[in-house]
């Protein structure tokens, strides 16, 4: 089958969304599918305002017939909500070719977090964007409710997966910090909710793997943290295993990847007991949900990395790209 990726979100972008869409790509390919991606790369791109590490391209309309004339995608499918996804939905709409999208960030709490946006214009756009679609694929349960709540009717599960061959256990003794170590990884901007983890109570090291706009401030404001910016491959799966527990603040994430590539590190995870982490972490087998995150992560501590291991195990690129493959819909050509 020939497939028509679109996604505002891409390399050089570190985040969920690009890491989801970069092993399905792979994983599509190995079982025999020609896949082209439609991203920012080749546009002019500008800035997304309080967010300059996310380019937004430009003049992508007439770049999108001459793309689906070069190729003739047997089925389409839209990833982002962003230019590019607004431009490939209106040639879809406007010519009756069927597509599916994703639903992967919670744009209506981002925006919350930065505008005084009311929520249900937020997901009025959204519902508008997503229902045009033949499916809107999404990671979990919970969010299949929260979002059939909220009025989306053509929701179909995408499950989500870990490379378990670089994500394994590894030596704890790569870092060398006073124990327990408790770990973020991820983008550090307002709405991942870092200074939950960073002010909480903890007798030992609080190590931050990521970057983003708020890693100056968050730097000064807590200077006991260790701020060691992006780490890649080996590198991030190495400082990852390192630690005892990863700590999930986020109170807006659809899923979050890298709990699942904690869970193949052996290392627990404490997080909020919301969408997302509810769908992933068992209470007392791989982590622990509390409203109090000091608490969950001393109780994660006490679960057993063999057991983390063994659930990141059941969560595969395969099975997931299946479940993809599967609810794709021919656009119509």
């Amino acid at each position: 089958m020939k497939v028509l990726i679109a996604s505002d979100a891409w390399r050089p972008q570190t985040n969920g969304v690009v890491s989801t869409l970069e092993q399905t790509v792979r994983q599509l390919q190995l079982r025999g599918h020609d896949v082209r991606m439609l991203t920012p790369e080749g546009f002019s791109t500008i800035a997304c305002p309080g967010y300059a590490e996310i380019r937004l391209a430009m003049g992508v309309q007439r770049a999108v017939g001459r793309r689906f004339a070069e190729f003739s995608p047997e089925a389409v499918h839209i990833a982002t909500e962003g230019p590019i996804g607004l431009a490939v939905r209106a040639f879809c709409v406007a010519r009756r070719y069927r597509f599916t999208t994703s639903y992967h960030t919670q744009f209506p709490q981002y925006l919350r977090k930065r505008l005084p946006i009311p929520l249900c214009w937020s997901y009025s756009l959204l519902r508008w964007f997503h229902g045009a679609g033949q499916r809107c694929m999404v990671s979990t349960t919970s969010v299949h409710q929260e979002l059939s709540a909220r009025g989306f009717r053509n929701l179909v599960r995408w499950r989500r997966g870990v490379d378990a061959l670089l994500f394994r256990p590894r030596p704890k003794e790569f870092l060398d910090l006073p124990r327990p170590i408790a770990a973020y990884v991820g983008r550090l901007a307002v709405e991942k909710n870092l200074e939950a983890f960073l002010g909480m109570s903890w007798q030992g090291s609080k190590l931050v793997i990521g970057d983003g706009p708020e890693r100056q401030r968050l730097a000064a404001r807590y200077p006991q943290a260790l701020f060691v910016g992006y780490r890649h491959g080996e590198e991030l799966a190495s400082h990852l295993a390192a630690a005892d527990v990863m700590v999930f603040p986020s109170l807006t994430d659809t899923f979050g990847l890298v709990n699942l590539e904690a869970l193949a590190c052996g290392v627990p995870v404490a997080a909020y007991p919301v969408t997302g982490p509810v769908d992933v972490i068992e209470e007392g087998v791989t982590g622990a949900l509390d409203w109090d995150l000091a608490r969950a992560a001393s109780r994660a501590l006490l679960t057993r990395p063999a057991d983390c291991v063994a659930a990141a195990a059941r969560w595969s690129w395969e099975r997931c790209t299946r479940e993809f493959e599967d609810n794709l819909v021919a656009c119509g050509m």
